[in-house]
């Protein structure tokens, strides 16, 4: 008996323990947001524009400084906490927020979902791969650089965080900004990868934003996190 009892409790610790962020499933996928229809073909390899998109990075690469190069290298990290860290301050803590970073983690693994099969299927070489010359400040990756993956989910953590906190909207859209602009400073993107992530970004925003399973998360993730902040 003491075992059978022992095993119930264990199922009922289960059934209401948080989600593992490699558990969390996306609100959405490629087969509903097909980015390869929507967004233009990345510019040729060869083409005038990569050209003088590599002229644009090789410029940044000598004019930046060891504080932007220390900002680009930090937000390589793909996370609401970093995104966001310096905008709430201490009481952002992720331990405090498990509704919120469930709901984030979710969020997370949407952009990945979406902008993952299209940059295989648009295969853009990155910056690096075309000039030996472009020496990128954070780890290399060689898969597709179109659009911008990080650009994508910092523009739609921007809108969702802004339509949480609507005080400080113009803040956070800044910051998806700037999380953007670190790809490119960072060498490991080109600027039109960065634009297409803005755009990418804002479509699945308005994708998901009209979904029932995420309202029914997003409410009590942005009721947890204004109760946290003081709103």
């Amino acid at each position: 008996m003491r075992t059978i009892l022992a095993a119930a409790a264990l199922l009922a610790l289960a059934a209401f323990a948080p989600a593992k962020a490699e558990d969390a499933k996306p609100f959405t996928d490629a087969k509903i947001i097909d980015l390869v229809t929507i967004l233009p073909p990345p510019p040729a390899k060869d083409s005038d524009k990569t050209k003088a998109e590599l002229a644009e990075i090789l410029t940044l690469q000598v004019e930046r400084t060891p504080e932007m190069v220390a900002h680009a290298k930090a937000d390589d990290e793909e996370t609401v906490w970093r995104f966001a860290g310096e905008l709430f301050g201490p009481k952002f803590d992720k331990d405090k927020l498990p509704k919120f970073s469930a709901f984030f983690d979710r969020v997370v693994e949407t952009e990945a979902a979406v902008v993952d099969p299209a940059k295989k299927i648009l295969d853009r070489p990155r910056p690096h791969m075309v000039s030996d010359i472009v020496k990128p400040v954070v780890k290399l990756s060689n898969s597709g650089a179109y659009p911008s993956g990080h650009t994508t989910l910092g523009t739609l953590m921007g809108i969702v965080l802004a339509d949480m906190v609507p005080e400080k909207r113009a803040e956070i859209m800044a910051r998806a900004w700037d999380y953007g602009h670190s790809r490119l400073v960072a060498g490991i993107h080109y600027p039109s990868d960065i634009e297409m992530g803005r755009i990418s970004g804002s479509v699945i925003a308005a994708t998901i934003l009209r979904q029932d399973d995420f309202k029914a998360e997003f409410a009590p993730a942005k009721t947890e996190l204004r109760a946290a902040l003081g709103y």
